[in-house]
């Protein structure tokens, strides 16, 4: 029963009457109601007293609109690096109150862009915007978003994006020269270097890192210690066994991706070098790979799931029509020191 003087109407006290049971504002009640968070724990029990004690009754909000819908489209679900970028695009997206509809994008045989039928259903389903981690859309496909002013942005991209448009990435000069400083700095001159495709900006920008570290250094850059070629571990295998077949062969290699450093264990092992003391191994990503193998690789943390949080909160800005100031966007890199380097051999010229 309400207390003498207090009111309410036919089908309940209002919520004025609650709040002036409970000593508080008629807005903070309304807050408790609407299971805000940013209320007093005491204040809410008050409240929550007040609302059973007089058998206030919930009406449900008919008018409370559902959250926000992002896509994430990735090349794929399958490997450790798209977990991270899962993992960091989800936590932000729930801290944001957003919704997250993850994707992949299947890619047509011999060609490294995906096919547009994923995009025909990202309209109909209601997207305020589309996180990408893959190769990236084709021309056609950036215009197709263009055209349904759709904002997107690209997390990590392969390729050089089209003018404006807006991208999250690791600093890959910076971690390639990291990488090879770190090589120069345990006495290693004859550094060679096995990467993944010629044309994906990432690798580019590492391999240019570690000239300008030789460079900086006063060491000769060697043409024949750069071995370009697929991403996997079976290419990484092949790219080493020619520099141990070379006259005077790599003391120490800098692999720019982790999921290759398995097929240069490989290709060491076949020839009976062990990793770090006939050879020094240094990665790129610091995948959880890099932890497992043995010995663990000294390799470049690549700050994966923060890339993906910043694009999410880059997207979420634009969703709410504000372009960023820049459209690239780096966060830094940093060297992971593991059991996979040390100084040359003794008697190693």
């Amino acid at each position: 029963m309400p207390r003498t003087g207090s009111t309410s109407t036919a089908a309940g006290p209002t919520l004025a009457v609650v709040a002036r049971e409970a000593g508080v504002s008629v807005p903070t009640a309304s807050k408790v109601v609407n299971g805000r968070d940013d209320v007093a724990p005491e204040t809410r029990r008050r409240v929550t007293e007040a609302l059973d004690r007089l058998g206030y009754v919930r009406r449900p909000r008919f008018d409370a609109r559902p959250p926000r819908l992002v896509d994430l489209v990735m090349h794929s679900l399958e490997d450790s690096a798209s977990g991270a970028v899962l993992h960091g695009a989800e936590r932000a997206a729930h801290d944001a109150g957003l919704e997250i509809v993850v994707s992949t994008a299947p890619v047509r045989a011999r060609a490294e862009r995906p096919e547009r039928g994923w995009l025909d259903r990202i309209v109909p389903r209601g997207s305020a915007g589309i996180l990408f981690h893959l190769a990236g859309p084709s021309e056609p496909q950036y215009a197709w978003l263009e055209h349904h002013r759709i904002p997107f942005v690209l997390i990590d991209p392969v390729h050089e994006p089209p003018p404006g448009a807006v991208s999250v990435g690791g600093a890959n000069w910076q971690g390639g020269v990291t990488a090879t400083e770190h090589l120069l700095s345990l006495g290693h001159e004859r550094i060679a270097v096995v990467a993944g495709h010629r044309s994906t900006m990432a690798v580019t920008a590492r391999i240019a890192g570690y000239r300008s570290a030789l460079a900086a250094a006063g060491v000769r850059h060697r043409p024949e210690y750069v071995r370009q070629a697929g991403s996997g571990e079976d290419a990484a295998r092949c790219r080493m066994r020619e520099l141990l077949d070379l006259p005077e062969p790599p003391t120490a290699v800098f692999v720019c991706s982790d999921r290759m450093v398995p097929g240069v264990y490989e290709a060491l092992s076949e020839t009976g070098l062990r990793v770090p003391d006939d050879m020094s191994v240094v990665g790129f990503d610091d995948l959880p790979e890099a932890r497992w193998l043995t010995p663990a690789v000294t390799t470049v943390r690549q700050p994966l799931s923060e890339m993906a949080a910043t694009a999410l909160h880059l997207l979420l800005r634009m969703m709410d029509g504000n372009r960023p100031e820049s459209t690239r966007t780096e966060l830094s890199t940093r060297l992971v020191e593991r059991a996979s380097t040390a100084g040359p051999a003794p008697g190693c010229p």
